[in-house]
């Protein structure tokens, strides 16, 4: 059985924060302010230590976490942002200290937590190499064996003898990462830098990660928004929110709950008959792998139940996307054809509309659709259903697994649709 390399007891980690001080309206209190401050600035500085006193200005950045990591093991930590994974971080790698808890750490720990951590911006590529061997106790023969892989991995091999304060930040996450990653580090903590980098070497990173857990039996702790890598790479992964753990489980179960809990809308519409006028009775949406989760290119598919109780003579069914919980932001629009819905008009009944979009291509990210039944002619709208089935699009393997399509917009694609009787 594997032996605990990290392991967290009740750690806590609170901060001051500054407030606004309060100004008076009028001169005379001004004035009166003016010659108070010395004297509040005093007492404000006297207080800074002192946390007895729970009051606005305290702030809880982590609250009793505790948890375990065992020797090879990959967690990835998700969380929105202020959940707290960035100050956890920097304690696990020591930056910072915890107000209260303990930790136990063994073996030694190479961090990236923001682009160029750990370089000295004056020394070139080559030299802060040696210095974060030498800080992680390599020898200089030790760091010698490894200095043509670094350079290699990190692609920089033209500019490694210049001062990194002339790199771009993708060219710090380049190097920092493959530094971090060949240096026999027992422990490796990586942030969310990777999105600075490009997709070929997010790839290599994802792949260099497993490798040196898998294969060389070290431990990483990965901090990231993209599910997808997440997914990849960490069987096991911790959901923080609010300073707090939420779930600490299998890295599925873990994504599937965060993404359903960072929803900020509900799909619980209430359908209500109506006896006088069309609506739809009910509305599914499939995700290609269910749970409001899409795969980039895959299909999707909405089922429609609609009522009409009286006889019409048009009739119009359409529907939106809407990009990241903006209704002002429309990626994806699609009507019903007059031929289509023309075997509706004059009758009365329900009636059963499946609708499928076969390569659904939009960004990684958010959406939810609105739904609207209405009268064309007469410019009449019976229903009109708004942030509705949220779903989150992930990008696939079999489709460019990092890249982006550049033309996605507002469009309109022929989708596969069927009409019948509903019984």
């Amino acid at each position: 059985m594997s032996n605990s390399v990290i392991k967290v007891q009740n750690i806590s980690k609170r901060y001051r924060l500054g407030l606004k001080e309060k100004q008076s309206d009028t001169l005379l209190g001004q004035i009166a302010q003016a010659i108070q401050s010395p004297w509040k600035n005093l007492k404000q500085l006297r207080a800074l230590n002192r946390f007895g006193v729970e009051d606005e200005s305290v702030f809880w950045a982590l609250k009793d976490i505790s948890f375990e990591v065992k020797e090879g093991e990959v967690l990835g930590i998700i969380g929105k942002n202020g959940a707290g994974k960035s100050t956890l971080l920097k304690i696990l790698s020591q930056i910072t200290e915890p107000t209260s808890g303990k930790i136990e750490i063994h073996g030694r720990v190479a961090s990236l937590l923001e682009v160029g951590t750990g370089f000295h911006p004056e020394l070139s590529g080559r030299e802060n190499i040696y210095m974060n061997g030498t800080i992680l106790g390599m020898t200089r023969k030790e760091i010698n064996s490894k200095l043509d892989e670094i350079i290699d991995f990190s692609g920089v091999e033209k500019f490694i003898d210049t001062p990194v304060k002339f790199y771009s930040s993708g060219m710090k996450v380049r190097l920092g990462f493959s530094v971090a990653a060949h240096l026999d580090p027992e422990i490796l903590i990586i942030d969310e830098v990777l999105a600075v980098g490009d997709a070929e070497f997010q790839r290599k990173c994802l792949g260099k990660m497993d490798e040196v857990s898998k294969g060389q039996g070290r431990t990483v702790l990965f901090v990231s928004h993209n599910m997808d890598a997440v997914k990849q790479i960490a069987p096991k992964s911790l959901f923080l929110k609010n300073g707090k753990i939420e779930m600490l489980e299998d890295t599925d179960l873990v994504i599937s709950t965060y993404l359903q809990e960072s929803k900020l809308i509900s799909d619980d519409y209430l359908f209500t008959f109506h006896s006088d006028k069309p609506s739809f009775e009910n509305i599914e949406v499939s995700t290609s792998i269910g749970n409001g989760i899409q795969i980039f290119g895959m299909p999707i598919k909405i089922k429609l139940i609609l009522n009409l109780p009286v006889v019409l003579n048009s009739l119009e069914i359409s529907f939106q996307i809407f990009d990241q919980f903006e209704e002002s932001a429309v990626v994806y629009n699609w009507f019903s054809s007059a031929d289509f819905l023309n075997p509706l008009l004059n009758k009365t009944g329900k009636f059963l509309i499946e609708i499928t979009i076969p390569s659904l291509r939009l960004y990684k990210g958010e959406y939810f659709f609105k739904f609207h039944l209405s009268d064309p002619r007469g410019k009449i709208v019976f229903e009109s259903i708004s942030f509705y089935s949220p779903f989150e699009v992930l990008m696939g393997d079999l489709i460019n697994e990092w890249g982006f399509r550049s033309n996605v917009g507002l469009y309109i694609e022929n989708c596969e649709i069927s009409l019948s009787d509903f019984n």
